[in-house]
């Protein structure tokens, strides 16, 4: 009986030809395969998620992440503009529309104002240009995980320097009163980054670690500067006041990276630092305005020697004061107490400042406005508010983003290059190295007794070295007082200037770096890391933010319902047990 097959196989189904055909194919996407692979060794070693070229991964670190995927773009978007190199359709409409805004404003503003906001020389559009080039430079710098006031910084220092703006001291009317501005928002975040629970359980570390590296570091740097610069001795200790103070904006986006992958989390390391930080900055504002007061003072003997326990009574009374009052009103049902809590603190810092300048008793001011946020804090907690979390925080933060980059780039643009005097530079470089040096070894003894061993020591030291927000915004306040540029205060507070400057060049980077580098090392780490989006701080608020900081009366209300109902007793199955109401 012949062999008839009942099925028929695959090669039973294909002639030659197919066959043929088919092994091409195969080799074809072999050689296609084997292309790729070498295709993606050349451009990257560990993989597809990895980017092909250095161009291809800073355009894709660039795009923005939206929290909607869904988007609409033209039809032909996607061809024009492809992926990484080019930004979302969302994106580029977006910043179309931010600079349509912007052009028109400005017209508006150039009709009622006048020249002042007239192109090129104008002095609002001078400042607008500025501050513009400036959150551009520190975008830029943010990129490399280094603090973005760096870039905001530099580009100041440049962009006077080209003359492309001419910074002089006609605008000394309007920087004056911004940078006191910034001041209110800075301490005001010093005081809200204060937490009352880890203050009485840290209170000896805080105030050793505080305190005495500060007065170690403020020492060192008016002894020093007073024989290394030629000043006297007021200017001597106004400059080390500033010098000492640490900067949150440095450290805190550094720490917050460390905490969230758990390191330093067990011995509340990263809290430590920053209650330290924000007393420092309390300390040296409050120092610094005592010692301004004093030195251009017109009273007798007698006043000033009270001005120093008048101010520092008064700015802790008023802040108290005020803290209080922040309890009362708003009423703390109201839908709209968020932002209406948000508004009451910042006049009252803005008065406790200003008002303290107007009445001679400049030291008074940053004491009061650092007690009232943090005393508004504490009774705010105490109703219901979260003290890692809260409204008040975020506001005050998207404050900061407007004032940031007006604050570094004025400061910048103080420094002219044709004015530097290289031995200056060198003596004050030679006196922030002494000084770090020596606050790290004081900190390393001060931290005995503190829970903390020499690995974690050092690392604190580290933390702390950073400078920034204090000497952008008191560096310039000396000169800015003083008129007559021919005379011989004039070069002393030049040279504060320059130093304080000097210090945020030379210390913001080397501290940010070091501790993202010997963090890991040096921090011991848990097995449950925080989460990120759980810290108040872990993430930069925008103004898309201010969405949240108004409730709307009818969700408020549904809030409200909903708290009541999940307050009510419940039975083993979860239903609201009406025996027991």
């Amino acid at each position: 009986m012949p062999h008839s097959p009942l099925i028929k196989g695959p090669e039973n189904d294909m002639n030659g030809t197919e066959k043929t055909d088919i092994n091409k194919l195969t080799r074809s996407l072999s050689k296609v395969s084997t292309a790729s692979q070498k295709s993606k060794t050349r451009f990257s070693d560990n993989g597809d998620d990895n980017p092909r070229s250095w161009w291809y991964a800073f355009c894709l670190k660039c795009r923005s992440k939206e929290s909607t995927p869904e988007t609409w773009e033209p039809k032909y978007w996607s061809f024009l503009c492809p992926f990484p190199y080019c930004p979302h359709y969302r994106d580029f409409s977006r910043f179309l529309a931010l600079i349509i805004i912007g052009v028109v404003s400005w017209c508006i503003l150039y009709t009622i104002a006048g020249d002042i906001a007239a192109p090129p020389n104008g002095q609002l559009f001078q400042l607008l240009i500025l501050v513009l080039a400036a959150k551009f430079g520190g975008w830029l710098i943010s990129l490399t995980n280094l603090p973005g006031l760096i870039g905001m910084l530099f580009v100041g220092m440049v962009m006077q320097n080209l003359h492309v703006v001419n910074i002089d001291d006609t605008f000394n009317h309007i920087t004056k009163h911004l940078r006191r501005i910034a001041l209110v928002i800075i301490l005001t975040r010093a005081g809200l980054d204060l937490d009352p629970s880890a203050l009485r359980r840290l209170k000896w570390s805080v105030l050793k670690l505080g305190l005495g590296p500060w007065f170690v570091e403020s020492v060192v740097v008016a002894i020093m500067s007073k024989f290394c610069l030629n000043i006297p001795w007021d200017y001597s200790f106004a400059l080390g006041a500033v010098v000492a103070a640490v900067s949150p904006a440095v450290t805190v986006v550094c720490l917050i990276r460390l905490r969230s992958k758990g390191f330093g989390v067990a011995k509340g390391i990263p809290t430590l630092i920053i209650a330290i930080a924000g007393i420092d900055d309390a300390v040296s504002v409050a120092v610094f305005g005592i010692i301004e007061g004093a030195m251009f003072s017109v009273g007798s003997l007698t006043s000033v020697i009270l001005q120093a326990p008048i101010s520092i009574v008064g700015g802790i009374g008023f802040g108290l004061f005020w803290g209080i009052l922040c309890r009362y009103t708003p009423e703390r049902n109201d839908p709209y107490v968020a932002p209406l809590r948000i508004l009451l603190l910042l006049v009252g810092c803005s008065i406790s400042v200003f008002g303290s300048e107007t009445l001679g008793y400049s030291g008074a001011g940053p004491l009061g406005c650092v007690t009232a946020a943090f005393t508004a804090l504490v009774v705010w907690s105490k109703q219901g508010w979260d003290i890692e979390k809260n409204p008040a925080s975020e506001g005050f933060e998207i404050l900061w983003m407007f004032f940031e980059p007006i604050l570094f780039s004025v400061t910048g643009a103080q420094i002219k290059f044709s004015e530097l005097d290289g031995n200056i530079l060198l003596m004050g470089l030679g006196i922030l190295v002494a000084s770090s040096l020596i606050r790290i070894a004081s900190t390393a003894v001060l931290g005995i007794g503190c829970g903390l061993n020499l690995k974690e020591k050092f690392f604190t030291s580290l933390a702390l070295m950073a400078k920034a927000t204090v000497q952008a915004a008191l560096g310039p306040v000396i000169l800015g007082a003083i008129t007559d540029r021919t005379s011989e205060e004039h070069i002393y507070a030049n040279k504060v200037m320059m130093v304080c400057i000097l210090s945020i060049m030379l210390t913001a980077p080397i501290s940010a770096i070091l501790m993202t580098i010997l963090g890991p090392r040096l921090l011991t780490r848990t097995n449950t890391p925080f989460k990120a989006n759980s810290l108040r701080t872990s993430h930069r608020a925008s103004v898309r933010s201010l969405r949240d900081l108004v409730v709307a009366p009818e969700k408020h209300a549904a809030i409200m319902e909903e708290g009541k109902e999940n307050d009510l007793p419940r039975n083993n199955q979860g239903e609201i047990d009406k025996t027991k109401m």
